[in-house]
């Protein structure tokens, strides 16, 4: 593993950075949303650089080569993205990520799709529980959403 980087500065988030993330996003949702259709992640992956951009703290981890591998965002106490490069799963990543946000941004609150059962274990696993379920996502769409705080 590289670095951690918070990228607050918006004007820091340019145009070549905000591909790279969207390229990552795309391959961690390929392999975590199985519930969504190609067509599905090609229509979501067009807000993807807006809220990227947006954000309030987006904070990446790079590679030893500075190539993002990781990210989150967080707006106030929420937690808002996490995604990881397939690649790079189940090496620490997400949990190093998710620990820099409850210690650092007091993270306490995350939503998570139902349907993604390896994301729901593993905001279990670091102390997040479900008060809450929604039938429709915030786009309408039939997939639910699991509300989840820090006990």
């Amino acid at each position: 593993m590289g670095s951690e980087m918070c990228i607050r500065d918006r004007s820091r988030r340019t145009p070549a950075l905000i591909e790279k993330l969207v390229v990552l996003w795309e391959k961690s949702v390929e392999v975590s949303h199985l519930f969504l259709s190609t067509e599905e992640i090609s229509e979501i992956k067009k807000y993807v650089p807006q809220a990227l951009k947006e954000i309030k703290h987006l904070i990446m981890e790079s590679d030893k080569k500075g190539k993002p591998i990781a990210f989150m965002g967080i707006y106030e106490q929420k937690l808002e993205m996490l995604f990881v490069n397939p690649d790079d799963m189940n090496k620490g990543l997400g949990r190093k990520l998710l620990e820099e946000a409850i210690s650092h941004y007091l993270v306490r609150e995350l939503t998570v799709n139902e349907q993604n059962p390896q994301a729901r274990a593993f905001y279990e696993h670091m102390g997040f529980k479900i008060y809450k379920r929604e039938a429709i996502d915030e786009q309408g769409q039939p997939y639910p959403i699991l509300y989840m705080n820090l006990v």
